[in-house]
């Protein structure tokens, strides 16, 4: 086992060890002098949050390897993957393509390029958020990375031109030169395998890397999102009106963020969560992140999230995450559906 997966070993053993190692690294690694040794020549006299708030995950700078020479297989002749494991399904420019969160769980970041469109598709496992990207600013196109650290319990990515640091579950820039911008998000969904077959027989399916000494198909996870609580990764506040670790869709529309609980959806969909926009059922899926087999995970369920506009379904950038995640980044805002844990 690599030394950079140690954590991972870590958390699928024990949370107290997870907090044993938390406990250690976190108070020396809140540092700019730590991290510019660990590498990083951001500008950190430049940031929006407090950098207290940022912690070590255990990895290093690139520990996780983001997937930045992406190869695909044709779904028709995809013999690895099962029918229930999840994929983000992104469409663009007349092209579809599934991600299998499989490998997205042992990469997080994959820099692919659709058409004219550069595009960086991400995977935060202890937040089960699902977000794409396109990584233009200013035209520049910029190229992701894993700076192996947590703000609330969710990726921080870097970029390699300017190592600017992003919060993965908004598209901000938290700390360097791009402090306060934001990357536009693409909408995508994460939907099971059969689904993205069915539609796209002759679609990508990334592949996974060769030579890579990493389990694909097993997850390193196994019983996170049945815990009812976070790793100890989390330093936040949790909302006492619903289970932490249950799933929420975060609904975004411009400016606008909504949120519905999965149950809700589920029970009572299609659910308006304002006047035009809506998410409805989409069927079952597995989670990458029950059992120690990602096939076997329990099934969850998908969404869509869309806009009616003129008659037409438009589709909203949307994520299934976590109930501790929409509250620490979106505290004001209302979850639909919620029933006391």
């Amino acid at each position: 086992m690599q030394i950079q997966h140690i954590w991972m070993f870590l958390l699928a053993i024990s949370g107290f060890l997870v907090f044993s190692l938390l406990t250690l690294l976190s108070p020396a690694q809140a540092s700019p002098e730590h991290w510019r040794q660990a590498g990083f020549s951001t500008d950190f006299s430049v940031h929006s949050v407090d950098l207290g708030t940022i912690f070590s995950g255990g990895p290093p700078k690139d520990g996780i390897p983001s997937i930045d020479d992406p190869r695909f297989q044709r779904a028709d002749e995809i013999d690895w993957l099962q029918s229930n494991e999840p994929v983000i399904f992104l469409e663009l420019e007349d092209t579809a393509k599934a991600y299998p969160l499989q490998i997205l769980i042992w990469h997080e970041i994959v820099n692919d390029r659709i058409g004219d469109t550069p595009v960086s598709v991400t995977y935060c496992p202890l937040c089960n958020s699902s977000v794409v990207f396109d990584r233009r600013i200013d035209g520049t196109v910029l190229d992701f990375g894993t700076t192996g650290l947590l703000r609330n319990s969710d990726l921080v990515m870097y970029d390699r031109q300017t190592e600017t640091w992003w919060q993965q579950f908004t598209g901000e820039g938290i700390v360097g030169t791009h402090t306060g911008r934001e990357l536009k998000m693409i909408p995508s969904r994460v939907t099971a395998f059969e689904d993205f077959l069915e539609k796209h027989p002759e679609g990508a399916v990334l592949a996974r890397p060769t030579f890579s000494p990493r389990s694909y198909g097993t997850n390193p996870y196994a019983g996170y999102d049945s815990r009812s609580a976070p790793y100890p990764f989390f330093q936040g506040d949790l909302p006492d009106t619903i289970n932490p670790m249950a799933r929420v869709v975060v609904v975004r529309d411009a400016d606008h963020i909504f949120a519905v609980s999965l149950e809700h959806v589920r029970t009572n969909g299609p659910v308006a969560v304002s006047g035009d926009i809506s998410v409805r059922w989409a069927g079952e899926q597995a989670s990458v992140l029950d059992q120690r087999e990602t096939e076997r995970g329990r099934p969850i369920g998908s969404v869509e999230a869309f806009k009616a506009v003129d008659g037409e379904r438009t589709p909203l950038v949307h994520d299934v995450t976590f109930a501790f995640v929409a509250h620490a980044f979106h505290p004001d805002v209302a979850i639909l559906g919620i029933t006391s844990p």
